[in-house]
């Protein structure tokens, strides 16, 4: 299953290369976060403003069957671009962790959920930690479940 429409490829030559090892290799290579050895989940929004489709590697954040998307973006001042396409349309997402893509709904969590959760993605990738302290926005997290 995939979202329909145009797939856009990144700007940044090492998401476009990674994105397609990730596919064409059905996650057997292109799943760790280059060379940390840390893995990584494909995910696939539609953009809010062009309607094309768009993938980006994300740390695997994963409990019991759900994901954590974290907007880090290393700690930057502003989200990432892909934050907004999950708040446009968050009923056309998809995530890759394997062979196949399973579609998601998204939804942003807060206070105690988003405190367990970031506790979580911490864990899973420990540098989140200091990306919060780069930056004086609250990075969001958003909790991504599998539709039937």
């Amino acid at each position: 299953m995939s979202l329909e429409g145009r797939y856009e490829p990144s700007p940044s030559e090492w998401v476009r290369d990674q994105v397609e090892l990730y596919e064409r290799t059905g996650g057997a290579e292109g799943n760790t976060l280059r060379d940390t050895g840390l893995p990584v989940i494909i995910v696939t929004t539609r953009g809010n403003k062009s309607g094309m489709i768009r993938k980006t590697p994300l740390m695997r954040v994963e409990h019991d069957g759900v994901y954590a998307l974290v907007a880090s973006q290393g700690g930057a001042p502003t989200h990432p671009v892909w934050y907004y396409n999950l708040l446009a349309d968050p009923d056309s997402v998809t995530i890759q962790d394997g062979p196949e893509p399973s579609e998601v709904t998204v939804r942003e969590a807060e206070d105690e959920e988003r405190a367990v959760w970031w506790a979580r993605a911490v864990e899973a990738f420990p540098p989140y930690a200091q990306y919060q302290l780069k930056t004086d926005r609250r990075i969001p997290v958003f909790i991504a479940t599998k539709r039937s």
